[in-house]
């Protein structure tokens, strides 16, 4: 650990970060106005999705998020060092699924681990992105594809490259929080430029050692599974979250809200983008789940953990959890990322 506090250039954080700072006052909060429409797509066809940007209303009453299910700020726990027997590393799967109806796939990922054995003693690093698309016809698939591929390559060129260099000690490089931030607004910058007509979700995990350090917009979501629970760590960015926060709807009525898929805030529909970073210190044996809605909107959060912890590989699962979601219906892409924390 003494390896990772010199590359952070501080001591191992004790909370995790988010942009978000709200509370609430003690008072019955008001009906939000009608959003305001944010570049509106053409209805589709052949069954593709529409994904409507909204911006959220700026004279809401604030709302405190849950701690457990929406990732907000907690304690960190005790440290607690990975150590692996010699042949552990990190478990990767993956799979993205086109679903049963849509006629292609819109999600993009990207996966990338690295380990070593040396006198350094390196941490074992970890990159994961998955990215949903929106827009009609290709635009979704193109806008998902760039902001997975700029995502990773700015975090391999700011972290992977100058850990492999030696230049992680410099107390002026930026923390990696910062980092994250920084590649999911060139993204942005990215497809705005290149697929006007398009956006995309993007929710991003950096492991390092035993941290774990995210970057998210828009409703992919990432989730921490150990034998203790589910933890959602990300928060939607939708406009039907926003809505039970507000106590003006239900966890059960959003599920078949004709808004659902309204979005107040994705990458390539705003030239100033605010994007949630959060950090947890990963225990030995903790899963962490990365996927698209095309999964979470069908199958149940504990069906979820049950299946992850279940199946014997991480691949194993992924393959399980996107035939559960095709056995749902599969009206949406599935895209699942699954880590095993080595332990």
């Amino acid at each position: 650990m003494d390896f990772l506090r010199r590359i952070l250039g501080k001591p191992a954080p004790e909370q995790t970060q988010e942009t978000i700072s709200i509370t609430k006052e003690p008072v019955e909060p008001p009906r939000p106005p009608e959003p305001v429409i944010v570049a509106p797509k053409a209805e589709e066809s052949n069954h593709q999705k529409v994904n409507t940007v909204v911006v959220a209303p700026t004279d809401v009453t604030p709302t405190v998020f849950d701690t457990v299910e929406l990732g907000g700020t907690r304690q960190l726990p005790p440290l607690e060092a990975i150590v692996p027997k010699p042949g552990q590393h990190l478990r990767v799967g993956h799979l993205s699924d086109v679903g049963m109806v849509r006629p292609n796939n819109q999600d993009s990922m990207f996966c990338l681990v690295g380990a070593s054995a040396s006198h350094e003693n390196l941490p074992e690093l970890g990159l994961f992105v998955v990215a949903d698309g929106m827009g009609g016809h290709h635009d979704g698939e193109k806008a998902s594809s760039i902001a997975a591929r700029v995502v990773g390559q700015y975090v391999i060129n700011e972290i992977l490259l100058p850990l492999m260099s030696n230049q992680m000690n410099d107390p002026d490089r930026p923390a990696l929080t910062e980092v994250l931030r920084a590649a999911v607004e060139k993204a942005n910058e990215a497809v705005t430029e290149q697929i006007p007509e398009g956006g995309t979700t993007t929710t991003m995990a950096v492991v390092l050692g035993d941290l774990a350090y995210f970057a998210h917009v828009g409703d992919s979501r990432a989730y921490l599974i150990s034998n203790d629970g589910i933890d959602q760590i990300t928060r939607d960015h939708s406009l039907v979250q926003r809505l039970v926060e507000l106590d003006q709807l239900t966890r059960e009525e959003m599920i078949d809200h004709p808004q659902k898929n309204v979005l107040y805030r994705a990458i390539g529909q705003s030239d100033n983008l605010d994007v949630d970073t959060i950090t947890r210190r990963l225990q030995p044996r903790t899963r962490l789940l990365l996927c698209s809605d095309g999964l979470w909107n069908l199958v149940a959060d504990d069906t979820i953990k049950e299946t992850v912890l279940h199946e014997p590989t991480p691949q194993d699962a992924c393959n399980k959890l996107v035939k559960l979601a095709n056995e749902r219906g599969g009206p949406d892409n599935i895209t699942v990322i699954l880590v095993q924390v080595p332990g």
